[in-house]
């Protein structure tokens, strides 16, 4: 009877055991797939907001400085549409004629295939619960020159929230530890550079 009991409560304890191990492989696995889902998310809107900027620089020689400038911007803002031919009067083709033939709504050149409602949900970060990119904007001194930059950026936790905490402060710690920043961003107060840190 004895030797019963033991073979049940082993076997009780190895099935737990091989359930411990188990969830201890699958929960990093199952975080990960759920992370990178909505990192693309992030990322598709930090691309928008890079579009957005860049067009808005084209207009105004410098980067709007917050979220709501960008979707008026997106809503009432226009640019030319230019049809740029060669000259006729010069022979090597090297030379031009710029002539604008009207205006687009900027939203509509930038988002044309999309749904209309992204451009109010543009200054939202997907999965935060309605919490707002950071956006900021300045200018930098570099080679003498004064130049326009911007950084907009989601932290981690903000667009984590939900999954497992733990796994979350992990990703957060190992970022900090390498002088990363805790999250995803698109360009940067300190240089000319527009490139997204997960590039």
């Amino acid at each position: 009877m004895k030797s019963l009991i033991f073979k049940i409560s082993l076997g009780i304890i190895i099935i737990v055991l091989a359930y411990f191990v188990y969830e201890s492989v699958m929960q990093p696995l199952r975080f990960n797939k759920k992370k990178e889902i909505r990192e693309t998310e992030v990322i598709q809107r930090l691309k928008d907001i890079r579009s957005t900027q860049l067009v808005y620089k084209r207009v105004y020689k410098v980067y709007a400085a917050d979220l709501d400038t960008l979707i008026d911007f997106l809503k009432n803002g226009e640019i030319a549409v230019v049809n740029i031919i060669a000259d006729p009067e010069d022979t090597t083709f090297t030379m031009t004629i710029s002539d604008t033939i009207g205006y687009i709504n900027v939203g509509d050149s930038l988002f044309r295939y999309r749904s209309a409602s992204l451009i109010d949900s543009l200054k939202y970060i997907p999965f935060s619960g309605g919490q707002f990119f950071t956006l900021d904007a300045s200018k930098v001194k570099k080679g003498g020159l004064q130049v326009a930059v911007f950084e907009a950026s989601a932290l981690f936790k903000t667009y984590l929230s939900g999954l497992d905490n733990q796994s979350v402060v992990n990703l957060i710690k190992s970022k900090e530890d390498m002088d990363h920043f805790p999250g995803l961003k698109v360009g940067s107060m300190l240089e000319p550079s527009t490139d997204g840190n997960w590039e």
